[in-house]
């Protein structure tokens, strides 16, 4: 069985026992995401419009870390002109403990 799921901007195809890095959230030991937009296991499919009503996802909240460094350069020739920006999300990883259907 999986889901897909929206968090934040993005979407996240995720399973049971599955580890993710999420954008950041405040502390806590538990964290349930409620934007499920499609579950399915090997006989069903729900689609939700957009979303499916009643579904959660159950996720441990494991450590806090960051994202990879994206650095960002602009360069204008023969102006003696560049500049160099570095930046690093925050991100939470969590493990997926269960899926709850919903309707």
């Amino acid at each position: 069985m999986f889901a897909i799921t929206e968090v934040g901007s993005r979407q996240y195809k995720v399973a049971e026992g599955e580890i993710l890095l999420i954008p950041r959230i405040e502390k806590k030991k538990e964290v349930t995401l409620d934007k499920v937009l499609l579950i399915t296991d090997s006989k069903d499919v729900i689609i939700g419009n957009p979303y499916i009503k009643g579904a959660k996802i159950v996720c441990e909240v494991l450590a806090d870390a960051k994202g990879p460094k994206t650095i960002a350069f602009k360069f204008r020739r023969r102006k003696n002109s560049q500049r160099t920006i570095g930046h690093r999300d925050m991100l939470t990883k969590v493990k997926v403990k269960e899926i709850i259907k919903g309707e």
